[in-house]
């Protein structure tokens, strides 16, 4: 996430914009008092450092490249501050991203003014601003059947424990799961005659139960036949000699997986977030209720489902035929 230094201040700004220096934090503050860090840990992982990256973004921004998240005093901004900032997100970020960036940016001050570091009437001036308006182009892709085939027969081919490995992880994340939802499982949380899958390090820290198809179920089992069944991690890297190291997988390790079998497999690039869209469209499609989908996704509000909806016009032309017009055509008079 890049942002430009300078913090531009228009004619109609402000007349007095502090110095930028002025918003360096003096003095350090203990973590349970620092605004940006009380926000922070109240999010899940994921999210946390989603927003620790935005914050820092703004501290640079308004500080030349001075302060971090950290390092920024929060408590003394105000609304030429927030206002400018807006500006400038505005015109570098898609709406989509701006509004998450200036959420994050509101959140804070509102930790600042329950922890009595800024004055109720400094924090609603400074809040006052709208949000971007405007509709982003969708992001990511949908796989279709023959690539997500191609992906699993590249795990085939592939006799070893990568293979095997790599097979249980792709069942998992066509199941829904984001990729750190993946790298949190552990092996008490899949019940193979249930098929279902507990995750409990959720975003928002709501847990959910999902549940794996038949063939999922195979790859998981053919993975474990590996593995073993001893507490832990589900899943586990490897070393290049293919050996298993008894640790946590990483994101990192999710994406490079995934990566080198699309390149063996000739599938296009795509993002782990690509099959958990790829999943919910299938949902929809299939004619399954975005209520329920929603809730297997694990979103708050099926209005968010709905934006990783990317069935396209065809969806919307197989929904018109279910419609029943009792209209069969002028009938010849005599």
């Amino acid at each position: 996430m890049k942002l430009p230094l300078l913090l531009p201040v228009k004619k109609n700004a402000a007349r007095s914009v502090p110095n930028p220096e002025s918003l360096v934090l003096t003095i350090p503050l203990p973590l349970t008092m620092h605004p940006a860090e009380v926000y922070l840990a109240s999010l899940g992982e994921g999210s946390r450092r989603t927003m620790r990256e935005a914050l820092n973004a703004i501290a640079q921004l308004l500080t030349n490249g001075t302060c971090d998240a950290s390092t920024l005093d929060w408590s003394k901004l105000r609304y030429q501050y927030t206002a400018a900032v807006r500006s400038v997100l505005m015109e570098k970020y898609s709406p989509a991203m701006a509004n998450k960036m200036l959420c994050a940016l509101r959140r804070t001050l509102k930790e600042a003014w329950r922890l009595g570091l800024m004055s109720a009437e400094d924090y609603d001036r400074a809040v006052d601003i709208e949000s971007v308006r405007g509709k982003s182009l969708l992001k990511g892709r949908l796989l279709d059947a023959e690539e997500i085939a191609a992906l699993v027969d590249a795990c085939i081919q592939d006799n070893t424990a990568v293979g095997r490995r790599d097979a249980a992880l792709l069942a998992v994340l066509m199941v829904g799961l984001r990729r750190s939802e993946a790298t949190h499982l552990d092996l008490k949380d899949v019940n193979l005659r249930s098929k279902a899958i507990t995750i409990r390090s959720a975003k928002g820290r709501k847990a959910r139960i999902v549940y794996l198809p038949e063939s999922g179920i195979k790859a998981v089992q053919d993975w474990l036949a590996v593995r073993g069944f001893e507490r832990g991690p589900l899943l586990y890297p490897l070393t290049k000699a293919k050996e298993i190291i008894k640790r946590r997988m990483s994101e990192q390790g999710v994406l490079k997986a995934l990566r080198r079998r699309g390149e063996q497999a000739g599938v296009e690039e795509f993002s782990p977030h690509d099959l958990r869209r790829t999943f919910i469209s299938n949902l929809l499609d299939a004619g399954a209720d975005i209520v329920t989908v929603s809730q297997l996704a694990g979103h708050a509000s099926p209005s968010t489902t709905s934006r990783y909806d990317r069935r396209g016009e065809a969806a919307k032309k197989r929904a018109i035929d279910l419609l029943n017009v009792p209209y069969s055509g002028r009938r010849n008079r005599t």
